[in-house]
Order: C-alpha cells, then sequence, then structure tokens
C-alpha cells in the first residue's frame, strides 16, 4: 500500500512538472548573418519566401509563438532602409534591393501575425562587418557614411560605444524600423561591447578623454556608455509604440560570484559586466528592458556553469521583469560532450525551467537546427511540453488597458463544415486586436479558461472550422471566445454559446 502511495505521489509530482502554463514564451531565433537559418539562397526571392512559409508553418506545428528574426545582422537592412543599406546575406550584394522586390521584414510580420506568432526585430546594435573583408560593403555602408565612428578589432569593424553620435545613430535606426514596421519587440543579442581577442586592445582612448562625461574610470564609463543606449533605446520605442517591447538575451554569466556577491556561483573567464560592459541586472532593476533571454548554453552538472545552478539565479535576480532563457537547441548537433550526445538534454533542462518561478519560457538558438528534430526535439515537444498552445506572456509589474470581449458567437454552415464566427471590436493602436482565442468544453458549462488544454484554437480571424474536435465526442458544446490586444492583454471572455451537435 505504501509503494503504491510512493508511486502516485511520484507521478503527480512528474505530471505537475510537465504541466504546461496558458503563459509561456515559445521562441525561436531565425538568424541571418552568414545565412545561419536564412535565407538559403542569397537572391533567390520565390525560394526565400518559399522557405519561409515552410519555416513558420513547421513552427507552428509545435505551437511556437514567437519568432526573433535577425533584421539587422551588420549594419545592413532585411528590410527597406534609407538609412542603412539592403544586407549582403539577403541578394549577395550590399546596397541591392531584392528582385523582384519584396520587403523580407514586412513579409515576415504579415506570415507570422497570420499564424498568432509575434516577431521580434532582432538587431547587432554595433557589428559593422563580420570579419575584414571591406570589399563587399556598399557605398551607403555606414563604414564609409560614419567612418569617424568605426573601430577595427579582432578581425571585424565596429561601432565604437563610447560617441554619442554612435548612440544617436542607433536611436534613430531603431526609431525607424519602429514607426514603420508592426513588429511586436526590438531584441538585441550579446554582442556589446566585442568579445576579448587576446593580443588585441580596443583602442578607444581618445574617445575616452574626448566624451568620458564626468566618467573617470574608463570600465565604469565603458559600462555606463552601454546604459545610456539602452535607456534612449527604451525611451524612445516607448514614445512610438508603447507596446512593442525591448528584449535582450546577453552571454548567459551576469558575474561570478567570486567577483560580486550577487553573481553567479560559476567560474567563467567571460562575464557580461566585466568584459562585455553590459551591466544587465541594472537594467532590469531599472525597467529599461522588458524582458531578458539569458543565453544559458551549457549543460546540466557543467562545473564552471552548470545550467540549473544559472537558471535559478536569473530566476532570482529578475527583478520583477520577464524572463525567457536562451537555449542550445544547435548544441545537440554541434556541441561534443557526452550530455549533448545523451537524448533529452533540452527536455531536462525545460523541465526545470518550470520549476523556477519566475522563469516564463523559452527561446531556441536556432531555427535551422532547431526544425531538424535533433534528438526527437521538435516531437517531445509538439507530443508533450507544447503540446497545447499557449499565450505570449503579458509585461510584468504593468497594467494596460484591456480589449472589449467579443459577442454575437453563432454556428455558420458553409461548404459542408461547421464555422463559429463573431464580432468584435477592432480597437486602435495597442488596443487592435492581435488574435483570438476559442476555448471549448464538453457539455453546456464554461470550465478553467488557465488550463491550455481548453483552447480549441487561437486564430487571427473572427472565426474557426469547428467540424473537427479533438475532444471526446459529444452531443454539445461550450464555447467562449477571448480577444488578445497588442499590449497582450486577453479580454474577458464573450457569453457562452451552446452548440448541440
Amino acid at each position: 500500500m505504501r509503494r503504491m502511495f510512493f508511486l502516485l505521489f511520484f507521478y503527480i509530482c512528474v505530471s505537475m512538472l510537465h504541466a504546461a502554463p496558458k503563459r509561456e514564451m515559445r521562441g525561436v531565433w531565425i538568424a541571418t548573418v552568414a545565412n545561419i537559418d536564412w535565407p538559403s539562397k542569397k537572391g533567390d526571392v520565390q525560394s526565400q519566401k518559399s522557405e519561409m512559409v515552410k519555416m513558420l508553418d513547421s513552427l507552428q506545428s509545435c505551437h511556437i509563438n514567437t519568432v526573433v528574426f535577425q533584421i539587422r545582422p551588420c549594419a545592413d537592412a532585411f528590410y527597406k532602409s534609407d538609412i542603412e543599406p539592403w544586407s549582403y546575406y539577403l541578394t549577395g550584394e550590399q546596397g541591392k534591393a531584392p528582385s523582384p522586390f519584396y520587403d523580407p521584414l514586412k513579409f515576415v510580420i504579415e506570415e507570422a501575425h497570420k499564424r498568432c506568432m509575434e516577431v521580434h526585430a532582432w538587431i547587432n546594435p554595433y557589428r559593422i562587418t563580420n570579419n575584414e573583408n571591406t570589399k563587399i560593403l556598399s557605398e551607403n555602408s555606414p563604414y564609409y557614411k560614419k567612418s569617424g565612428l568605426v573601430k577595427k578589432y579582432g578581425g571585424k569593424y565596429v561601432f565604437d560605444p563610447g560617441r554619442k553620435a554612435t548612440m544617436d545613430y542607433l536611436v534613430s535606426v531603431v526609431a525607424d524600423i519602429v514607426k514603420r514596421y508592426d513588429i511586436d519587440a526590438v531584441h538585441m543579442d550579446d554582442y556589446f561591447y566585442p568579445y576579448k581577442v587576446p593580443g588585441c586592445v580596443f583602442s578607444d582612448e581618445e574617445t575616452f578623454h574626448r566624451e568620458n562625461r564626468g566618467v573617470h574610470d574608463k570600465e565604469e564609463w565603458r559600462r555606463n556608455n552601454v546604459d545610456l543606449v539602452v535607456k534612449q533605446l527604451h525611451d524612445t520605442i516607448k514614445s512610438l509604440k508603447p507596446w512593442v517591447q525591448l528584449g535582450v538575451s546577453p552571454f548567459g554569466v551576469w558575474r561570478n560570484l567570486k567577483e560580486d556577491y550577487r553573481g553567479s556561483a560559476t567560474e567563467t573567464s567571460v562575464t557580461n559586466y566585466d568584459e562585455l560592459y553590459a551591466d544587465v541586472l541594472k537594467w532590469l532593476e531599472h525597467g529599461w528592458v522588458d524582458y531578458v533571454a539569458p543565453q544559458l548554453y551549457w549543460e546540466i552538472g557543467k562545473k564552471i556553469a552548470d545550467y540549473e545552478v544559472l537558471a535559478s539565479w536569473w530566476s532570482e535576480y529578475s527583478h520583477g521583469r520577464n524572463l525567457y532563457i536562451g537555449m542550445y537547441a544547435s548544441g545537440m548537433e554541434v556541441n561534443k560532450g557526452k550530455a549533448w550526445k545523451t537524448p533529452n538534454e533540452l527536455a531536462r533542462q525545460l523541465q526545470y525551467n518550470r520549476t523556477c518561478d519566475d522563469v516564463s519560457g523559452a527561446i531556441y538558438y536556432s531555427a535551422r537546427l532547431f526544425l531538424k528534430n535533433i534528438q526527437g526535439l521538435k516531437d517531445s515537444l509538439r507530443n508533450d511540453y507544447y503540446k497545447y498552445p499557449a499565450l505570449v506572456p503579458e509585461k510584468k509589474g504593468e497594467s494596460y488597458p484591456v480589449s472589449v470581449a467579443p459577442t454575437d458567437l453563432k454556428i455558420e454552415q458553409e461548404r459542408g463544415s461547421s464555422y463559429l464566427r463573431w464580432k468584435s471590436e477592432p480597437g486602435e493602436a495597442g488596443t487592435a486586436t492581435a488574435y483570438y482565442v476559442v476555448y471549448c468544453f464538453e457539455g453546456k458549462k464554461v470550465g478553467d479558461l488557465n488550463d491550455p488544454s481548453n483552447i480549441f484554437a487561437v486564430t487571427a480571424d473572427p472565426q474557426v472550422d469547428v467540424s473537427k474536435f479533438k475532444k471526446a465526442d459529444a452531443d454539445k458544446y461550450a464555447f467562449v471566445v477571448t480577444q488578445v490586444n497588442r499590449y497582450r492583454v486577453e479580454s474577458l471572455p464573450s457569453e457562452i454559446y451552446v452548440w448541440k451537435k
């Protein structure tokens, strides 16, 4: 009897660990630098469009709800810009527009939003080239047009982060994107000050003397430079479209415990604070970023950087901001360590995430290898961890407008199918409808709206085909519908509609 009780308790605990929340970030990075994920063919417009649609369909099939699309890999553009040139990685010639013309960012936004997926516009703030080859740069590249702001370091060309002109230029680029495109967030990766290269010195002494703003410690000054641009970006974005978020995906270790009493119990030689001059905790504490997605690309049990230690640490120091974990899906192919060749390392990490109170989801790097279903990762998500849809989390700590609930639910027959249809107020700006959530229950009563297994569909259209049910056959079904606005706030449910099948 005692053994049976223990086994029952064990299975209940495992079930609770696997239980998916209704709100969860499920994102995937789509890297365009060096054509890592997309496009596989430079200049071939039809192939690029088809490839992106196939990618989005595949991501949707395992309930991914966000794509983090790299639109500015090297001070260039995967969108129509009057400030920076078209990307070499898009057309094979920097500055050359796609032919026949299309706007990749606009295309991705339209296709993703049709699938109720958010688009986070991923930019690299300071990188101008990915190597020393300047021959591929167009005459409109900042390498030429902003040459006074350019530094060579470690075989690459980057902007000088200490120049106010650099800060203003970066903010102008981001403001242009936010104004003209219907993105859901701006996303920056871990490349702030460049990673240190042995034998190389980042030569910003002249800038330090000329533009130190009264900060006389060079290390502090460098951190302040990055602080200033992050705050300026945040304030600019919110002044233009307050529902658009600013997220950052830093290197996984802020500081080691031996360097700071707030640091993590890790022993890495690289840290955000000391090498990249990115004081991410300060940004979180002051609310200059809406979410953080630290890149925890180590395995559980790693001596110098244990995944579980770091996930718990970021959970403790997220300062009430949204925390998503950057997970290394590509590691299952490229990392040769034993842990990464043992099936389910990422599944174990995902399971651990759900034990951390302040972890609200994950973003996977990166799309191409994620979609290869290495070690059955996609299958595990689709059949278990992400079996049901999830809404993108609301921003923590703030209240936003709530849209009006849909009305006038009814079933209409069309071409042999039954469609549930409704009406809604479209709203404006941040209260505009992002998508609808349709809940279905057997019988005549509404059950738990917080249980994602009761979500029948998430749709961008004010209708859904209810002819085929995933639930057991019954003669009556109760439906309610909500709408989620651009602030990610879900409305109250509609009145119940009971369908006698």
